[in-house]
């Protein structure tokens, strides 16, 4: 099988690695470099719990392949936390109870990112966001309230300035 050479650059670093044509985008972030934040649920796109942001747009990364991402910019959860604390969507997921397994909580919280850096979504645009991802334990309320939640705080800041 034919290998290739690609340079990703993950979270800011750029890493390289030789890959088979038909390896995924998410076997390659957890297998090849160990970032095991991007989880893999179904492998035919409809869980969302391996979505990472390519080149500025959120991905199910269990429909890209590997290969497709030479020279692009990909972004995991192990992006969205601090050294030593969690982000502020991460925090609002703790506070609203938003994750109970957690399993699909890394492709929601990428997802919820990408929504929030493009405005201030409303309740139904995040709901709509939700569509794309599979969570068996929450009901999703939560998830809506932790998201609406970072909504709220970030037009208070608006606000206050």
């Amino acid at each position: 099988m034919a290998k290739h050479k690609i340079s990703v650059t993950i979270n800011g670093a750029v890493r390289e690695a030789e890959v088979e044509s038909r390896l995924l985008l998410v076997h390659l972030i957890r297998e090849d470099f160990r970032m095991t934040g991007t989880h893999i649920g179904c492998d035919t796109s409809h869980c969302g719990a391996c979505t990472v942001v390519l080149d500025g747009e959120p991905v199910k990364s269990c429909t890209v392949l590997a290969v497709q991402a030479d020279g692009c910019s990909v972004s995991t959860v192990e992006s969205l936390a601090g050294e030593e604390r969690l982000g502020a969507l991460q925090e609002s997921f703790r506070r609203h109870h938003a994750l109970q397994c957690g399993f699909c909580t890394p492709g929601i919280l990428i997802a919820a990112t990408d929504l929030l850096s493009r405005g201030t979504p409303s309740r139904d645009e995040i709901v709509d966001m939700l569509s794309g991802h599979l969570c068996r334990c929450t009901g999703y309320a939560p998830i809506v309230d932790a998201i609406e939640a970072c909504v709220d705080s970030t037009q208070a800041h608006e606000d206050a300035a």
